[in-house]
């Protein structure tokens, strides 16, 4: 079996829909969303039916435990925060009875998925560092996790003794006899200097990993972004994948 793990898609339907359009030429039996499908951009009403239509694992993002009401728009910067409020005020209640179904975690064959840290999910934890890899690999038992959130393709490779060793996300087979911390990327808002949507693979059967860019029409995305006057800086980063 293939699936296909997508995160951090942050309302950018452009870069939904090309994502959507790519996996369907790459054999892939399961879409899994690891969450974000809101926030920044400017569709999140349409990204949200879209995600619900398509994927067959859908976690909660901070963005949308914020919009339920659980998280304070405090937690965020300034443009962020502009943001969660004009998307608050564009999210019907159909919106939020889909977003209600989202689940924390979840456990698909022998993956552990999550949005942000296996440690304290609710508590939206960014995995950065070995530090903080670390303590995220005393809180699942499976070989692989894979989450989102930082919107960052990376990879932590559990060193006992040690601190976890830490790479750029690239292809590469895992080793069955250690475990992974695998960030699948942005498809909305990379930030990895590479404007292109990001989507991972895996591979049940041959266990393993791919890391797929996708270009899609940022400026059409930009525009659609302005004219909701939404902040600059979350227009621009588009453009520099930052």
């Amino acid at each position: 079996m293939r699936v296909a793990l997508i995160s951090d898609i942050h309302a950018n339907l452009e870069a939904l829909t090309a994502v959507i359009e790519n996996i369907a030429d790459q054999n892939i039996e399961r879409i899994l969303c690891l969450g974000d499908v809101i926030g920044y951009g400017s569709d999140p009403s349409p990204c949200l039916e879209l995600v619900n239509r398509t994927c067959d694992v859908k976690l909660m993002g901070n963005h949308e435990y914020a919009a339920l009401g659980m998280l304070s728009s405090e937690y965020y910067h300034d443009d962020a925060k502009k943001s969660a409020e004009w998307t608050h005020q564009c999210l019907t209640d159909y919106d939020l009875s889909i977003i209600s179904t989202f689940e924390m975690d979840h456990t698909f064959e022998e993956l552990y998925l999550v949005h942000a840290s296996p440690h304290e999910p609710q508590r939206w934890h960014y995995i950065l560092q070995p530090e903080m890899a670390q303590q995220a690999f005393q809180h699942f038992n499976t070989g692989l996790c894979f989450f989102g959130h930082s919107h960052l393709p990376m990879i932590f490779v559990e060193s006992p003794g040690r601190l976890p060793r830490i790479k750029a996300g690239h292809d590469f087979v895992p080793d069955r006899d250690n475990r992974y911390l695998i960030n699948v990327g942005s498809v909305g808002q990379p930030r990895d200097a590479d404007p292109r949507a990001c989507y991972t693979i895996f591979d049940l059967e041959q266990y393993d990993v791919t890391f797929v860019r996708v270009p899609y029409d940022i400026e059409a995305a930009q525009r659609k972004m302005e004219k909701a006057k939404l902040p600059k800086m979350l227009i621009e980063r588009l453009s520099v994948g930052r």
